[in-house]
């Protein structure tokens, strides 16, 4: 399962992760979020321990989104020592994701 990030907790878990991180800004609302949704939460369960995973409402949560220029809705971001080293936007294959992330280990 992916966890929740917020504005609050957004330095702390991706940008001071010693780890790669992936973070999907997404909307309850976004037809193709609830398409991606489901693959990064499987994401998060295959890379625990590794990477972190994380979900970010874009809704309850604007700051880093408009920091990182999220202007659509699915993109995955991911982040290696608090730095973007990758981004998706819109819906892609698993294997998309998870090649970013296999890049970074």
């Amino acid at each position: 399962m992916a966890l929740e990030i917020t504005d609050a907790t957004f330095e702390e878990t991706v940008l001071k992760s010693d780890k790669p991180v992936m973070v999907d800004f997404w909307a309850a609302w976004c037809g193709p979020c609830r398409m991606v949704g489901p693959i990064i939460d499987e994401i998060g369960k295959e890379y625990e321990g590794k990477a972190v995973v994380g979900k970010v409402d874009v809704d309850a949560n604007q700051e880093f989104a408009a920091k990182y220029g999220v202007r659509n809705i699915p993109t995955v971001l991911v982040f290696q020592n608090g730095e973007v080293v990758g981004r998706q936007v819109g819906v892609a294959q698993k294997s998309a994701y998870t090649d970013a992330i296999d890049a970074l280990l």
